[in-house]
């Protein structure tokens, strides 16, 4: 199993020409999900007492299984935040596992660490975090608000004995990501939503209210407040300044969820409307999203790494050494909750050496770009309607008397087709929730011409 053949040889050779025919397909076919008994009847029991060997499991991936899959890269998938790592990040992902490397503690991974912590200097300089604000990569933007809740919550604890009586109360808002209501249930901590405003974002106005409506006991377990930077279903930024200055004024953490919209921040057209953002104690972005990152790939920054570090620095006996002085460095499982981690950040480091930070800039603004081509494009059919003006990258419109299934049926007609997938959503305005399409625009390789054939589809 770990020695050396000619099998292996050959399957290496396999697995690499199919690797470098994936990475070169600039439009590689629109998979279709199968119930997992029809899977198994095409394949057959694949784990067993004697294996079935290294090329016929190949073979069944390659030929029947990845059909079953929808690849997030390609120019026509349009929902939830799709990805387009670069290629340089996808080749470097190869090298990341290839390599073996332990990334939790310097001693063991201090030359990949070394590189993460460059591309990491890069994220904190787009939020404008004073020094010494510094980050990790996580999995992804749930561990890294998790990670985050968790050091606001342990830090508040610290600043008074008092407070570990209390169970801890947050404040976000109705456009939050879902991860932020599951992470206060994992953390066990209550949860206030606070109304959003006619710009359907969270305002220092409405912040101020819901804290001032707090009773005297609530009041005292406030740890911190979550804003957003770019919400996932319509990519609104709420008011950071004013949610800043209430915070700064209510002594209470201040995280900003930007796992989406964090990318934009390379983005000078819209980088003014992240304003405030300078002033969290907390950022979660994700490069796996709008920074053209393979899966799975989070970061957490913090204002003041050191109250992360009090949260999640591990102890025992056997983690001693990566204590002593001769391994001492940058250890990223101080920062954040797992311990066990591979190198994620290689593979963003790789691609922004390769391709240098204006590469970046330029195709996050052709995002931004094809969301304002697309709202043009609806707002000049007659069969379509703008629900809203784009934010950031998304779109939300409707096909004019369509219902909700009449927008499932056409999600599931284009994906069968394996001609696209842009997947419905819904929008609440005025207490009235109806459902709509959404495009989200993260793959500088989509066209003006793949939005015209979308459309065209719902005529």
């Amino acid at each position: 199993m770990h020695s050396l053949d000619i099998e292996l040889v050959e399957m290496t050779l396999d697995i690499m020409k199919y690797s470098i025919s994936r990475i070169s397909d600039t439009s590689p076919d629109l998979g279709f999900p199968e119930k997992e008994s029809e899977l198994l009847k095409k394949v057959g029991e694949t784990v067993n007492k004697e294996g079935i060997g290294g090329e016929k499991a190949f073979e069944l991936f390659r030929d029947v299984l990845v059909k079953a899959t929808v690849p997030v890269d390609h120019p026509r998938h349009l929902s939830f935040v799709p990805a387009a790592p670069t290629r340089a990040a996808v080749l470097f992902d190869l090298i990341t596992s290839a390599s073996s490397v332990h990334g939790a503690y310097w001693m063991t991974g201090a030359g990949g660490i070394f590189c993460e912590n460059r591309a990491m200097e890069w994220l904190v300089s787009l939020t404008g975090l004073p020094d010494p604000a510094f980050g990790v990569f996580t999995s992804g933007g749930t561990s890294a608000n998790l990670s985050a809740m968790i050091a606001a919550r342990e830090a508040w604890r610290d600043e008074n004995e008092e407070n570990r009586k209390y169970r801890a109360l947050l404040i976000t808002s109705e456009g939050a990501h879902s991860s932020v209501k599951s992470m206060a249930q994992v953390i066990d901590a209550d949860i206030v939503i606070v109304d959003d405003d006619d710009e359907d974002r969270l305002t220092g106005k409405w912040l101020r209210k819901a804290i001032d409506n707090l009773a005297p006991e609530d009041r005292k377990r406030l740890f911190a407040v979550v804003a957003t930077g770019g919400t996932t279903n319509a990519g609104i930024i709420d008011d950071l300044k004013g949610v800043a200055d209430v915070c700064q004024k209510e002594d209470v953490w201040f995280h900003v969820d930007a796992a989406y919209g964090g990318g934009a921040l390379a983005a000078p057209s819209v980088r003014p409307l992240f304003k405030g953002i300078e002033r969290a104690d907390s950022i979660t972005i994700d490069p796996h999203k709008w920074l053209f990152s393979p899966y799975d790939c989070g970061a957490v920054i913090y204002k003041n790494p050191e109250l992360a570090k009090n949260a999640h620095s591990q102890k025992g006996s056997y983690l001693d050494i990566f204590k002593d002085e001769a391994a001492h460095g940058f250890n990223p499982v101080d920062y954040q909750i797992q311990l066990t981690r591979r190198l994620r950040g290689l593979p963003l480091w790789f691609s922004l050496a390769t391709h240098g930070t204006e590469k970046y800039s330029e195709a996050i603004e052709r995002g931004l770009e094809l969301a304002q081509i697309a709202a043009d494009k609806i707002s000049r059919a007659a069969h379509l309607e703008l629900v809203r003006k784009p934010g950031l990258s998304c779109v939300l419109f409707k096909r004019k008397g369509w219902e909700s299934s009449d927008y499932t049926d056409w999600t599931y007609e284009n994906q069968k087709k394996g001609f696209a997938l842009v997947t419905p959503s819904k929008w609440t305005k005025n207490g009235e929730t109806e459902s709509v399409a959404r495009f989200c625009f993260i793959n500088p390789d989509t066209s003006e011409e793949d939005i015209d054939a979308i459309l065209k589809t719902m005529v």
